[in-house]
This record gives structure tokens, C-alpha cells and sequence, in this order.
């Protein structure tokens, strides 16, 4: 029997989820519940406390294990649950030894070993370059849940990075906490560029590889060369923005400002033309008003940007944002739905400016994928079904509400 895995937060969790999957069970935790926390929001962790009860009513004598973020900050309060075993300390989570039945020592301080696993539907991977983090945002609990920034050398992600593609991954995601910061801890000092520079050409077979969320304060010149010289890396960044009005990334502590931004979508499209941008939004921080809301709203169309990861603010008790005077709740909620309207348009608009280019899909399941540049694509009623994992072309025909749609599909070139 098999360890069942609930997942909550970002695609690093996803990974590190698959990754400790087969060390609860070689362990002997065979027909246990595992779940991975998230701390980003109250939601996410509301939502995995009601996983892991709903869990337990359905089968009371299977163990639960948690780990993740949120469980990390605070273990005594999801010890207390029903049915949890064990907690796993966060920075120990993919080390063997701590998912050992009597407990495991104590792991050593060094880094934990990179995670690589499945995403979407078995077609994309998703493998760990970094994790932790050194910064200090004002509204962020993660460096306390995962501790400090630290790098996965080169040669190593090659090595998971030639395991994935020999399983059948046509594409791999690249994923940690902040990748922008990639090598600050290791010899040499590489940067986030010219690691990927060096993966790429260490794993030729690999077609695609993408990046996940970047800190738009830290984008090295080699990336930007890079961007502009290797097909194989998709022509989408998505950027941690988190807002668009001076005085609130000020109070969020962030390292960018509104000009930084603006600079970086000019030179991501000087780089590669025809680029989609996306980006993560808060709504409703603390002391933000109509008009930084609007500057928010304003930068949307200004940067061109067409996929956007929008969240109310949520108060991380023990952060400075949670003493700073609040937005009301339902402010928050509102701005966040106009923010969520200014992306839906861009992404239509986005789409629509794709309609009779040729696009190269990665296939998931029933008929749909994704573009080069992450734009959802399906298949026509009617077409021939396409295999999940297939890497296939075809011309997009029409923009639809979900996404492009395309007649048919041909072999990638």
C-alpha cells in the first residue's frame, strides 16, 4: 500500500512532495497520509488542517504525516490534530533518516538534497535549484520555514535533470523559494543564468526548460544573454512584483521598485520578442489605498502583462505587516477580484494576439496543453486524441475564454 500525499502551495512543495513519497515508504510507512503544509496564506493552512481532518474521519488508523512550512513555524499545533503521528521539521524533509519509524537522529546542518518530481499530469517536471531564503519581506514567514538561501550545484541538477527526461519529461520547471539568488553559497558564485546555461548544455536531450517565479531585483546578465540565445528556454518569466506603487513595495520591503519592473519587461522583450510576462500580486496590504491600488492596476497594462497570480493580503502572525494598519477584509477581497478582471483581459488579449501562429504544445490530458509561452491550448472537437506527454505543433485557430484552441497537432521540429 502506498503512501497517499496531500499537496498544499507552491510548485517547490509539489516537488519535495514526490520526491519524499517513496522515503515514507521505504521507511515503512506504507498506507500512511502524507501532507506537505503551506504558510504562504491563513487559507492554505486552513485548507490542510481540514484535509488532514477530513483524512482522518475517512480512515482512522492510518498515521498521518505532516511536514511543509507552516507545520515547521508551528509543530506542537499540528501534532495536536487527529491522527498526525509525526511532524516533520521542514529542513529535514527529504533526508531519509528523518522519516526512519523510531524517529531518525538528528540531520546533520548542511542542505537538504534537491527535489525532482512530476508536475502537471506526469508531463512537466519540476526540479529544486534552490531553497530558503535571506530576505526579509515584511509580509513573509517562509524564511522561518524553510531557513536560509541555499544552491544546488550544477552537476548534480544535471544528474536528476537526465533521470527526469529518461522517464519521459519533455519540459522541466525550475523551482525554489528565490532561484534569482542561485549560487550566492556556493564556489564561484554562479549565477542563476549561468547555471541554467550549464544544465542546458549538459543535458542537450531536454527540449524545454522554464523557470518559475523570479525576484524581478536579481536577474543576472547572463540570463538575459541567455534568454535571447536558447530556444530550449521558454519565452515566459513569471516575476514576484507583489505590487505596483513605490511606497507599498517600500513597506513590503521588497528590493525592486516600479521602474525596476518597467525595465524589466522592456529588456525581457528586447531579449525575446513576443514574450509573455506574468506576475504574483498582493491586494489590499496594509495601508494600501485607492490610488496604490490603481498603480497596481495601472502597471498591469504598462508591463504588458498577460498571466497573473493574484492573493488578498493575508496577516502572517509574528510579521511587521500583521502591526501595520489594515486594509478591511473585504477590501482586500474586492481589489483582488479587479485585479483577477485585469488579468483575465490581459490573457485574452494575450491569446488573441497569438491566433494563426504556430505554437508548440506539450500535451497534458484530453486534448489540452500548454504553448512555449504558457498559454493553455485544446484541441478542436472532434480532433485526433493526442497522447499525454506528446510534444506536438499546430496553428492556433481561435482564442477562447479557457485559453487557444488549434485544429490540429504535427510533429515538434
Amino acid at each position: 500500500m502506498s503512501v497517499e500525499v496531500l499537496t498544499f502551495g507552491c510548485r517547490l512543495n509539489a516537488a519535495e512532495s514526490e520526491a519524499m513519497r517513496p522515503l515514507a515508504e521505504r521507511a515503512g510507512h506504507r498506507g500512511a497520509v502524507l501532507v506537505n503544509t503551506c504558510a504562504v496564506t491563513a487559507e492554505a493552512e486552513k485548507q490542510a488542517r481540514k484535509a488532514i481532518r477530513a483524512a482522518h474521519r475517512r480512515n482512522p488508523a492510518a498515521p498521518i504525516l505532516v511536514t511543509g512550512c507552516a507545520s515547521h513555524i508551528a509543530p506542537e499545533r499540528w501534532a495536536s490534530l487527529p491522527g498526525v503521528a509525526r511532524v516533520v521539521p521542514n529542513t529535514d524533509k527529504l533526508r531519509p533518516e528523518a522519516w526512519a519509524r523510531g524517529g531518525g537522529a538528528p540531520a546533520p546542518p548542511v542542505p537538504p538534497p534537491a527535489a525532482a518530481g512530476p508536475g502537471e499530469g506526469r508531463t512537466r517536471a519540476f526540479l529544486q535549484i534552490q531553497g530558503g531564503c535571506d530576505h526579509a519581506c515584511t509580509f513573509c514567514v517562509i524564511p522561518r520555514g524553510r531557513g536560509p538561501s541555499f544552491s544546488v550545484p550544477a552537476d548534480a541538477l544535471a544528474a536528476r535533470l537526465r533521470d527526469l527526461v529518461e522517464q519521459g519529461h519533455k519540459e522541466a520547471v525550475l523551482t525554489g523559494v528565490d532561484i534569482a539568488s542561485y549560487g550566492a553559497d556556493l564556489p564561484g558564485r554562479p549565477t542563476l543564468g549561468a547555471a541554467v546555461r550549464r544544465l542546458l548544455a549538459l543535458v542537450p536531450e531536454l527540449p524545454r526548460l522554464r523557470l518559475s517565479s523570479l525576484d524581478p531585483a536579481a536577474l543576472d546578465d547572463e540570463l538575459w544573454r541567455l534568454l535571447a540565445e536558447e530556444p530550449r528556454l521558454m519565452p515566459h518569466l513569471h516575476l514576484s512584483l507583489q505590487h505596483g506603487a513605490n511606497l507599498v513595495l517600500k513597506r513590503m520591503k521588497r528590493r525592486h521598485r516600479r521602474a525596476d519592473a518597467l525595465a524589466a519587461a522592456r529588456r525581457a522583450r528586447d531579449a525575446r520578442p513576443g514574450i509573455a510576462l506574468g506576475a504574483d500580486l498582493i491586494a489590499g496590504f496594509p495601508t494600501e489605498t485607492d490610488a496604490h491600488h490603481r498603480d497596481t492596476l495601472a502597471l498591469v497594462e504598462e508591463m504588458g502583462l498577460s498571466f497573473l497570480h493574484v492573493f488578498p493580503y493575508s496577516e502572517r502572525p509574528g510579521t511587521p505587516a500583521a502591526r501595520m494598519p489594515a486594509v478591511p477584509v473585504p477590501l482586500r477581497r474586492e481589489r483582488a477580484a479587479r485585479l483577477r478582471e485585469a488579468g483575465a483581459a490581459a490573457a485574452a488579449r494575450f491569446c488573441a494576439g497569438r491566433v494563426g501562429q504556430e505554437e508548440t504544445v506539450l500535451f497534458e490530458a484530453g486534448n489540452r496543453g500548454h504553448t512555449e509561452h504558457f498559454a493553455p491550448l485544446r484541441l478542436t472537437d472532434g480532433a485526433a486524441p493526442v497522447p499525454r506527454g506528446a510534444l506536438l505543433r499546430g496553428r492556433a485557430a481561435a482564442a477562447a475564454a479557457a485559453g487557444l484552441m488549434a485544429t490540429a497537432a504535427g510533429e515538434a521540429r
